[in-house]
């Protein structure tokens, strides 16, 4: 998959565990996990605005997309 997630970043940014910000914004730590490790098929809009809401953050910088075609 071409989106690159940049959670872990953006977390050690903000000297914030990942067990914090799954408190903060009311999600399980091992769905967090699921997100930040690249697994999850998909991600709720209202849960990337209450991740960027407790980061002070916009959704590039935790997410991003690279183009993995060859050619």
């Amino acid at each position: 998959m071409g989106i690159i997630i940049n959670l872990d970043k953006v977390l050690a940014e903000r000297n914030m565990k990942s067990k914090e910000l799954a408190k903060a914004i009311g999600i399980t730590e091992a769905n967090l996990s699921i997100l930040k490790s690249g697994k999850a098929k998909a991600v709720r809009f209202s849960t990337l605005e209450a991740i960027c809401k407790e980061l002070d953050c916009q959704p590039g910088d935790i997410l991003a997309y690279k183009n993995n075609t060859a050619g």
